[in-house]
């Protein structure tokens, strides 16, 4: 039976995927964004509605959810600090507040597969997410509250912070944890149960322990990994000296997961997580050929990187500690202290062919300039516990709105016009990178404009200890994004200043 949906968390991992199986399942989307430009890129966009409003505001959500049958909790902080629990509560009491009152008939929750210990002894992202569970299904409303561990596929963090681990270390020393038991679960069941619990009868309001058909250590998974992507089997060598913080810093260092998500992923990997039940089969029977095995997972992600289409990344995610302010285009606003560095050129190219290079930037296309200075402040920033350079593209050639850039973040383009990235390295101060194309007589101009609001004394040497450096990066990137240009473009195009 067709149902109206609301779904939050759309921009992230999970929720973009969910979208669009939900609409082939022919159901009616609705989804909450806080920063609907986000979706603007997405194909689905348009299927859908797109309701703006913040998941923490009661109005909003109340909003949200006039006309809904289901609502999906789709929504998990990775901030760190004492206030994750309290926020965490808040914003899940907002919600079961607002589905009760609306009449809504289920709440569908995706939660962490809790390991059977004291409350206490969990990690405080694994506490939280276990209460978010409780505060939903507490409401009032029948939920349904799927619970998994590590989840396997393209452009997952688990799956990511696997297969660097086991493709850039033949042989490693690790952390204890290598070896406690966890039972994964493809993404595409994961979807399956999402969309399937739709259905379930009114009387059911429960957790269910979802997994796939296999329980491994962590330390199997790198072994079965490195034999489905054809690599040698890898020496590793547990030790109990690894603390999970020092761990989370091994995988900042490693992978290009950074130490801000990887340390809720290890605390989680330190206890055995593995599925006490299988009742979700009475209501969704597994498929004739079974769950989809570790093996055919990895095969599956891996097949989507190699094609280049992995519809969703966790990067697609904001970075926690990673800037939400607009551009600071007013100088009164960024207290007179906006600092700039601008650079034009002027070709016969076409618009369309210089956004067309120009799109290609960064990741495995590099820099168009000075890759190797690119590469230390990238090691720089992974040093200090950021994202560095690591994260790469979803895409190899075309950019949406919301997309990593290395270090970067996609915040706003207008093809052909405009392309604006935001720094989420770590720095003193908020940094973009922004793109203009104008239409120039029988060509265009390129304007690149370098822009950084300093915070305090600090801001102010940073930016200025760095300015030399601009001088040999900035001038060659702009020429060589139009020489890039002007190869697609009749032997006339020239560069002129």
């Amino acid at each position: 039976m067709s149902a109206n949906c609301l779904v939050t968390g759309a921009t992230g991992y999970v929720g973009g995927r969910l979208v669009p199986q939900l609409l082939e399942a022919g159901h009616r989307v609705r989804v909450l964004a806080r920063h609907p430009e986000k979706l603007r890129d997405i194909p689905w966009v348009g299927d859908v509605d797109v309701f703006t409003g913040d998941a923490g505001d009661p109005a909003s959500v109340r909003s949200a959810m006039e006309g809904m049958d289901v609502a999906y909790y789709l929504l998990h902080s990775l901030q760190e600090g004492p206030q994750l629990e309290e926020a965490e509560r808040a914003i899940a009491t907002t919600f079961a507040d607002a589905a009760r009152d609306s009449g809504l008939r289920r709440i569908v929750y995706l939660g962490g597969l809790a390991p059977q210990i004291p409350a206490h002894s969990m990690s405080a992202h694994m506490r939280s997410r276990v209460e978010v569970g409780e505060v939903l299904r507490t409401s009032g409303v029948p939920t349904a509250e799927l619970r998994a561990a590590v989840i396997i596929g393209s452009g997952s963090a688990s799956f990511e912070m696997l297969r660097y681990l086991t493709e850039r270390l033949p042989a490693m020393i690790t952390p204890r944890w290598v070896r406690c038991q966890t039972q994964p679960i493809a993404i595409r069941d994961v979807l399956r149960y999402l969309v399937g619990v739709i259905d379930l009868p009114s009387e059911v309001s429960r957790t269910f322990d979802i997994g796939g058909p296999e329980v491994l250590t962590y330390q199997e998974m790198m072994q079965r990994y490195a034999r489905v992507a054809g690599l040698r089997p890898r020496v590793i060598l547990p030790i109990n000296l690894l603390t999970p913080n020092l761990s989370s810093h091994w995988v900042n260092v490693v992978t290009p997961v950074p130490r801000a998500i990887a340390r809720p992923l290890v605390l989680s990997l330190r206890h055995p997580s593995v599925c006490h039940e299988h009742d979700i089969a009475r209501w969704i029977p597994d498929p004739p050929g079974g769950l989809v095995s570790f093996d055919d997972a990895v095969r599956l992600a891996l097949t989507r990187i190699q094609d280049a289409k992995v519809i969703t990344r966790w990067s697609g995610a904001s970075v926690p500690g990673a800037p939400s302010d607009p551009l600071p285009s007013d100088p009164d606003w960024a207290g007179g202290s906006l600092l700039e560095d601008i650079r034009e050129l002027r070709t016969t190219a076409s618009p369309e062919q210089l956004w067309t290079a120009l799109e290609r930037i960064g990741g495995d296309n590099g820099w168009y300039s000075s890759d190797f200075l690119w590469r230390v402040r990238g090691f720089i920033d992974t040093m200090v516990g950021g994202v560095g350079l690591r994260r790469g593209r979803r895409d190899p050639s075309v950019l949406a709105v919301g997309d990593v850039v290395d270090f970067w973040r996609v915040e706003e383009r207008i093809a052909p016009r405009l392309l604006r990235l935001r720094a989420e390295m770590k720095n003193p101060g908020l940094a973009w990178l922004e793109f203009s194309i104008e239409p120039d007589g029988t060509g265009a101009r390129l304007r690149q404009r370098a822009v950084f609001y300093p915070r305090g004394l600090a801001g102010q040497a940073y930016w200025w200890s760095v300015a030399p450096f601009h001088a040999l990066v900035f001038p060659p990137m702009i020429r060589h994004i139009v020489e890039r240009a002007e190869r697609a473009a009749p032997p006339s195009a020239r560069i002129s200043a």
